[in-house]
């Protein structure tokens, strides 16, 4: 019985059979399946609203923000300018010409002597005697006469009933303080036992002399 023997050229044009590989060693290949793919784009849209959702709640946050602020400073700007405008509308009582009480005006009833006379008794010097006339008497004082002596600048003098000096006074200064000045000045004189003076000057602001 012979032997086949096979020949190189046979040998070298027969292919070879598969080679089996392990299923790990697919781990290391570059192809990717379909389904890995998608899960992928999955995930990347599911992340992508999400960032969107995100930025939009951001947005509305924001804008309400805005809108409660600017409320907030459109109610304080009504609220300001209006107490404003009550406050410069508001009427002030003092300032009212129905309520302001008129100045009274004191005729005096007392004797009154010009020693000079050329110049002569104005009507304001006869208001302020007047008025010192009614303020002598709120103290318990009575006038008895006014003189306005000559060459005097503005100087009225009172004599008063039951003293043996005269009063002496001006016109620049208001009759109720000149009037408590000179009723002070007596109760001194009085306190220190003096009875008799030619004069007392209350002319001054916050001072008074006697002789």
């Amino acid at each position: 019985m012979g032997i086949i023997k096979k020949s190189k050229k046979s040998e070298i044009n027969e292919p070879e059979p598969p080679k089996l590989v392990r299923r790990s060693a697919n781990r290391h290949s570059s192809l990717k399946t379909g389904r890995t793919l998608s899960a992928k784009r999955e995930r990347f849209e599911t992340s992508s609203e999400r960032a969107a959702n995100h930025q939009k709640i951001k947005r509305h946050e924001r804008l309400r923000f805005i809108i409660a602020t600017s409320g907030l400073l459109i109610i304080i700007f009504l609220v300001v300018g209006l107490g404003l405008f009550l406050a410069n509308n508001q009427e002030d009582p003092s300032s009212d010409s129905n309520t302001t009480t008129p100045a009274v005006i004191y005729k005096p009833t007392i004797e009154i002597i010009d020693e000079d006379t050329g110049t002569g008794v104005t009507g304001r010097m006869k208001d302020y005697i007047g008025q010192a006339e009614m303020d002598f008497r709120e103290l318990g004082l009575i006038p008895v006469k006014a003189v306005i002596p000559s060459g005097a600048i503005r100087e009225i003098d009172f004599y008063l009933d039951g003293h043996s000096g005269y009063i002496k006074t001006i016109l620049d200064r208001d009759t109720a303080v000149t009037v408590e000045d000179a009723a002070r000045m007596i109760r001194y004189l009085e306190e220190q036992g003096i009875t008799d003076y030619q004069y007392i000057d209350v002319r001054l602001p916050g001072r008074a002399y006697w002789k």
